[in-house]
């Protein structure tokens, strides 16, 4: 990146030194030749002016003014464009042809010309011709051309060090984000990257924080999931172990409703796993409204000949007309499992199960029981047998929660009629 920097600069630079330093050398050229031509103008004028009294007394002048620099060539040249004196060549060119008015055109010299009339009222009785070499002017040109290339390069020059600079102050937060990303992927969710004073950096670093925050919140939600899931799972796998132990070790075979009763079991722990797996891999992508009688009728068909057994009533409830709430049903069938499986184990008397309104935007399912019940305190733990952790979470993650109350001993699950 720093080198692309420097020489993206770099090309720049040059293409801005180029686009103006190019049309000025030109113009210092044209300033330059204006300015030699100009002079020897006025040498020219000068010579004429000088020399006329001699050509008037038909007298070839000794000696002409010097040039505007050594390299200038003067020289005078009769009406009839012959050469008199000074340096030129032997017969007038071009130029002073033109101005001898003599309609003959000589072949130009290849130099930079100037020629000046030397009148007699309206006679031109004779011409003065100055001369310089192009080279001679370019040569003069060429100290201020190399200058400007040395300011161009120390212009670059500076360009580069300043390009380095700037490279290095951009490529270095960059390259610290790119090692904050390796130590994410590498799994390291304490990664915050620090200010760095340019607002697309930071909001690069920012939103990485905010993932590496996100990863770190999901893994911790993840492993507690494992964890509490593990104990749901645990314990019908408990319950259906000491039923066969207990036929194991009473008198004659298996009894066709102890099998019946283990292979419920085993669907329930089917089903419960199930459940458990599509509740930590799916995303809420927009959530379908749980049918909570055919909810109750599976809690029904399920819990009444469970609770039998012990000598115990279960009974469900369903407001009229009540609305459906959107929530996952694998979710809301854990968690009144695991309302169910406590007031099992730790409460006493008919269980009942009751859906009704709670207001105008919220659905209440209440499982109650005439036990001493689960205090308040303990939805915000996790009791051992209770699994109260996983439905608390599990309601939570659908946007409702759980309360409690002892007296009557009922533990309730509020879901939201508006998706969370």
């Amino acid at each position: 990146m720093r080198v692309r920097i420097v020489r993206l600069a770099l090309v720049a630079a040059s293409v801005a030194l180029l686009l103006f330093g190019g049309p000025l050398a030109v113009g210092l050229g044209l300033y330059a030749f204006a300015e030699e031509r100009s002079s020897m103008q006025r040498i020219a004028d000068f010579a004429a002016m000088s020399v006329y009294d001699d050509l008037d007394h038909d007298q070839i002048p000794r000696r002409l003014p010097d040039g505007p620099d050594d390299t200038a060539a003067v020289a005078l040249y009769d009406d009839d464009a012959d050469l008199l004196v000074g340096d030129g060549p032997r017969v007038g060119d071009e130029e002073v042809d033109r101005v001898l008015d003599r309609g003959i055109l000589r072949a130009p010299s290849g130099e930079l010309v100037v020629v000046a009339p030397v009148r007699d009222g309206l006679d031109v009785i004779g011409a003065i011709r100055v001369a310089v070499s192009p080279g001679a002017v370019l040569a003069g040109l060429v100290p201020l051309w190399l200058g400007m290339l040395a300011f161009a390069g120390l212009v670059l020059l500076a360009v580069w060090f300043l390009a380095r600079r700037l490279a290095e102050r951009l490529s270095r937060p960059m390259e610290e984000l790119a090692h904050d990303a390796g130590r994410l992927g590498e799994g390291d969710f304490s990664v915050r990257p620090a200010p760095t004073g340019m607002p697309e950096v930071d909001r690069v670093g920012a939103a990485l924080g905010e993932t590496a925050e996100r990863l770190d919140d999901l893994l911790a939600r993840e492993r507690a999931f494992s964890a509490e899931a593990s104990h749901q799972l645990r314990t019908p796998l408990a319950g259906l172990r000491l039923r066969l132990e207990s036929a194991l070790d009473g008198p004659g075979p298996l009894g066709r409703a102890t099998v019946t009763d283990g292979l419920a079991s085993i669907d329930r722990l089917e089903r419960t796993i199930d459940e458990l797996l599509l509740l930590a891999r799916e995303r809420r992508r927009g959530a379908v409204p749980v049918d909570v009688a055919r909810l109750l009728a599976e809690a029904e068909s399920e819990w009444t000949e469970r609770l039998a057994r012990d000598g115990r009533t279960f009974r469900t409830a369903r407001q009229a007309d009540l609305p459906d709430p959107p929530a996952s049903a694998a979710a809301v069938r854990q968690i009144v499992g695991v309302l169910l499986d406590n007031a099992l184990a730790h409460g006493a008397g008919t269980v009942t199960v009751t859906a009704r309104e709670a207001g105008p935007d919220a659905v209440a399912l209440d499982v109650a029981d005439e036990g001493p019940g689960v205090a308040p305190e303990d939805l915000s733990g996790s009791r051992d047998g209770l699994g109260v952790a996983l439905a608390r979470r599990l309601a939570e993650a659908e946007g409702g929660r759980l309360t409690a109350d002892r007296s009557p001993s009922v533990v309730t699950l509020l879901l939201p009629l508006d998706p969370p």
